[in-house]
């Protein structure tokens, strides 16, 4: 069992991991763009480095099993176990891995097509997906705040529609904004649709939801989601073109 993290620990883990979280979301789509602008060309290259780094996780992974056996050798334990998602959770994780593949391709997509800002906007009505999925999956129960939220990215959302015209890259089609504007839409749904499927799997999973536990279901799933983009390299013949 893994020993409990105090109350100050929790809270520094959070400010790092929130920094971390911070850092890749608004600089990601500014790298992506920026290799689209300087003439790049793989969608499926931009999709593979978006979780290529998920063996870094397996650092804070090493810090917290050897935590949880020298506190665990401490208390005259010996049950350290290694792994500690079951076979069941993670035949679901490999499903949110796929998925998690799918947003990447469509957010890459969608990058190369959009401006940062449209694009932006666009991924920020996840929440109305995620909101929407979430109520259908887990129940969740609306406040009115949330729907306020969710009311204004929709129009949003419908007022870029409107005027598509208005930020679309010099040279680019209208079918080429159309499609990545679309895209973009399918990506913030996928994801929509992962958290409360995420959420899910923690409710079913009849064991505590610690922070070891959440390392290892990230490095299933963002594996996977490499794998599934690697199979897209491998086809597209992304690797020839790199070499």
């Amino acid at each position: 069992m893994e020993p409990q993290v105090s109350s100050r620990m929790k809270k520094i883990l959070l400010i790092i991991n929130s920094i971390f979280l911070a850092v890749g979301i608004c600089g990601a789509p500014l790298i992506i763009r920026l290799y689209f602008i300087k003439g790049g060309k793989r969608i499926w290259l931009s999709c593979w480095l978006q979780t290529a780094a998920w063996p870094i996780i397996f650092i804070p992974l090493a810090i917290s099993y050897l935590y949880r056996r020298k506190n665990n050798n401490n208390n005259n334990n010996n049950n350290s176990k290694l792994i500690l998602m079951t076979p069941r959770i993670f035949m679901a994780t490999i499903g949110i891995g796929i998925l998690q593949g799918c947003v990447n391709y469509s957010y890459a997509y969608g990058i190369a097509e959009l401006p940062v800002s449209t694009s932006g906007l666009l991924c920020s009505t996840q929440l109305v997906f995620t909101a929407f999925f979430a109520f259908i999956i887990v129940r969740l129960k609306f406040t009115s705040y949330s729907v306020n939220s969710v009311f204004l990215l929709t129009i949003g959302a419908v007022v870029l529609a409107l005027h598509s015209g208005g930020d679309r890259p010099e040279g680019e089609t209208n079918k080429e904004y159309i499609l990545g504007f679309i895209m973009t839409l399918a990506s913030a749904a996928l994801s929509g649709l992962i958290f409360p499927l995420v959420e899910l799997i923690y409710k079913k999973a009849q064991q505590a939801i610690t922070y070891t536990f959440v390392l290892e279901f990230q490095i299933v799933y963002c594996f996977v989601a490499t794998l599934f983009s690697t199979i897209g390299m491998i086809i597209n013949n992304d690797f020839q073109v790199i070499i």
